[in-house]
């Protein structure tokens, strides 16, 4: 995590001061469990909470000679709670309050990224609606295709968002256990009882069994759900960076007053946002493999996966909620040109509408290859700048035997293009009542 792209409500959650606020919650719902189960005194369960206090310098310097971060935590707990400390952990092992530490940081964390990304979906279908009707080329191989509308990109985007943000709801779920069931998972020195109690206080289901750690099947699958989300981010990001190249400008990024694009060049308005969002997306990508070889850990246990998780963990939830924070900003203010959107539609003089050619010389009883011939015949000396496509199909006897003038010029149309456009956003906001509709 760097200060550059972190958030202070996400990195907070990382921070140690609430990391051993977590180990502290959990070991003392775990001593109220205990005192109901008659294990130890209900009077020690109370001194825990309300003695309970540490200090994170104090811990990090007992840990300099213990070498055992859990092990320092309970040492210097012990020093406020006083005889009844004795009690705290009884029948646990580290990992139950690592593991289960770990998973409430990932939902807290997931918590604030589902809400990053309610405000991209809000933002993605405010803009869409905006330019509805905005017709642009659109694009295959980066070569101009056929006809679509900018409203559509953005329907496009908000769909791949919203089941990014279906998956992310699985993912939390997915990852959302407590496990304490003690040394290698078998509850043979703590009651199960203990983990229902912890789970309970804590907004968790139990792991239906562990083997002192939580299986990282779960962490594997979270952080590639993460993974992907970052994919789709860049996605949109490069979508923009290509729409903003100075041969096409049909959107460019929101270019403050006062704002410099180059050192050199003066002229300079470049899309740096969207560049920065493609580099944080690859940040984010690079915890999916790690998470995944951490799935396979030695017998019941062994601690490969902690540094990794150490790492990975805080770096990808703070480093996506960055950057869906900054989409939603570029998005928000991006400016649009639908001029030059028309001005790029009316480059190949008309080969957008080659397709429909095509298809109606077969409805006419021509063969779809004869019908191929004569449209790319003519489609061919428009790429070199020798005419329209419509003059050049008109003066062709073959086509014009074919099909009449009026017929072909009706071909020329681009509303044809854009006539299910309503069609395709119905069906992408009908599932999703809980926005509201945009204002007319």
């Amino acid at each position: 995590m760097i200060p550059r792209y972190s958030r202070p409500q996400m990195t907070a959650i990382w921070s140690p001061e609430s990391k051993f606020q977590i180990w502290f919650e959990i070991e003392a719902h775990a001593c109220d469990a205990q005192a109901k189960l008659g294990v130890i005194p209900a009077e020690a369960a109370k001194e825990v909470w309300e003695k309970g206090a540490f200090e994170v310098a104090r811990i990090d310097a007992i840990e300099r000679e213990t070498h055992h971060d859990v092990i320092a935590f309970l040492t210097n707990l012990a020093e406020h709670v006083g005889p009844a400390a004795r009690f705290v952990h009884q029948g646990m092992t580290s990992s139950d309050v690592l593991d289960t530490c770990f998973n409430i940081q990932l939902v807290r964390a997931t918590d604030i990224l589902l809400g990053d990304m309610d405000h991209l979906l809000a933002v993605l279908r405010r803009r869409a609606y905006e330019h509805k009707d905005d017709i642009c080329i659109g694009r295959s191989h980066g070569i101009h295709a056929e006809p679509t509308t900018f409203g559509l990109k953005l329907v496009q985007a908000y769909a791949e968002f919203d089941r990014c943000r279906d998956r992310l709801r699985r993912a939390r779920r997915e990852i959302a256990t407590c496990a304490i069931s003690g040394a290698v998972g078998t509850f043979a020195n703590i009651d199960p009882a203990v983990e229902q109690h912890v789970a309970d206080a804590l907004g968790l289901a139990i792991e239906p069994i562990s083997t002192q750690v939580i299986p990282r099947d779960r962490h594997a699958m979270y952080f590639s759900t993460l993974a992907v989300i970052a994919s789709s981010i860049e996605r949109l990001a490069t979508e923009i960076r290509h729409l903003q190249r100075s041969e096409v400008l049909e959107v460019e990024e929101y270019f403050a007053e006062g704002q410099k694009g180059s050192s050199a060049m003066p002229h300079k308005r470049n899309p740096v946002l969207t560049e920065n969002l493609t580099g944080l997306a690859r940040l984010v990508r690079m915890s999916a493999v790690p998470a995944l070889e951490n799935v396979a850990l030695w017998h019941e246990r062994d601690i490969s996966h902690s540094s990794v998780e150490r790492g990975i963990a805080p770096d990808t939830t703070v480093t996506l909620d960055f950057a869906l924070n900054r989409l939603t900003g570029v998005i928000d203010k991006l400016t649009v040109y639908p001029e030059n959107m028309q001005t790029n539609l009316d480059r190949l003089g008309g080969l957008i509408f080659s397709q429909r050619v095509l298809l109606a010389l077969t409805q006419a009883g021509v063969s779809r290859e004869d019908a191929y011939t004569y449209v790319q015949r003519n489609a061919m000396p428009v790429w070199r700048g020798e005419g329209s496509f419509l003059d050049l199909l008109q003066a062709d006897g073959e086509v014009m035997a074919a099909i009449s003038a009026a017929e072909l010029e009706a071909m020329f149309d681009l509303g044809y293009h854009t006539k299910h456009v309503d069609t395709i956003f119905a069906r992408v906001f009908a599932e999703r009542e809980d926005y509201p509709e945009p204002d007319d």
